[in-house]
């Protein structure tokens, strides 16, 4: 479903002329208005003379997702006009909707969702993720999906399918897995070929994992094509400054590797660090990066 669609269709339960209907309706007509200026739920906040916590809680609840993915909706509707009907290039697009280069709207078409804490509790539970190994640039990538989206990719080297395959299935030990190349294979192209990074078509990806966590992925994907972060910089952005030990668990821990960024997050000094599937393949996807960005 669209995410503008979905305000219309959301349960409404106070009256239109109560304060909350008057607090999401400001909201809306702010991000409206002003999207280009990519207005943070702080600003947004302030502006209201509320608390972050109490208008985020407000508007999810009456619109059905946060202010933050209202604003993403409404900047890739205008995304699509310009790419489509306008015909504009990818670069003068990106800084018409305010972003800050093709490379972030791009990541603005990786659309995302999280597992709840139940389904998450479950460790997989009910869950039938399909996989796949399938070539890629940087070897071997296992590639695995439900039936709502990717949900997760990682890399192995030639002989070593076996063991990335036990690595993933550790992660959700109670899911049904089934082994399906076939159904798996689209995603290849849609994740490597950047030919088919298409605005009208959004890779879906689900995030499985704790709510830490899930911050922490949302957070890397907010990290532009060919730039880095540092890991206090990831823990600064999810408000919890001193959390930079943390982040970097969660970041090794990312299930769905390229796609998520996670091998954009540095060190404090810049260093590589450790990356899951390798440091040699950090490089590349890195280096490859540079490159095209």
């Amino acid at each position: 479903m669209n995410a503008l669609a979905k305000i219309d269709s959301s349960p409404i339960d106070v009256t239109p002329d109560g304060s909350d209907y008057e607090t999401v309706r400001r909201v809306i007509e702010m991000i409206t208005l002003d999207y280009r200026d990519q207005p943070s739920l702080e600003a947004i906040a302030s502006e209201l003379g509320q608390s972050p916590t109490q208008l985020q809680k407000v508007f999810t609840r009456w619109a059905g997702l946060s202010p933050k993915a209202f604003l993403q909706a409404v900047t890739l509707d205008h995304a699509k006009r310009l790419l489509g009907k306008e015909e504009l290039p990818l670069l003068e697009a990106s800084y018409e909707l305010g972003l800050s280069g093709p490379g972030r709207l791009h990541d603005l078409f990786v659309t995302h969702e999280a597992m709840s804490p139940g389904e998450w509790k479950a460790r997989g539970g009910g869950l039938t993720i399909r996989y796949g190994f399938h070539s890629s640039p940087f070897g071997q990538a296992l590639v695995m999906a439900t039936d709502r989206g990717l949900s997760g990719l990682a890399f192995a080297d030639l002989g070593c399918e076996q063991a990335a395959l036990d690595d993933m299935m550790r992660r959700w030990p109670n899911a049904e897995y089934v082994p399906d190349q076939e159904m798996t294979a689209p995603y290849v192209g849609r994740v490597f070929d950047r030919a088919n990074w298409s605005c009208d078509q959004p890779l879906k990806v689900v995030l499985i994992g704790t709510d830490f966590q899930v911050r922490v992925w949302q957070s890397l994907l907010k990290i532009p094509f060919g730039k880095a972060v540092t890991y206090s910089d990831v823990a600064n952005d999810i408000g919890q400054p001193t959390a930079s030990r943390a982040v970097g668990a969660a970041v090794g821990a990312n299930p769905i590797s390229f796609v998520v960024p996670c091998h954009r997050a540095l060190g404090k000094s810049g260093a590589l660090t450790g990356y899951h599937w390798g440091l040699t393949r950090k490089r590349a996807i890195l280096g490859w990066e540079a490159g095209n960005a």
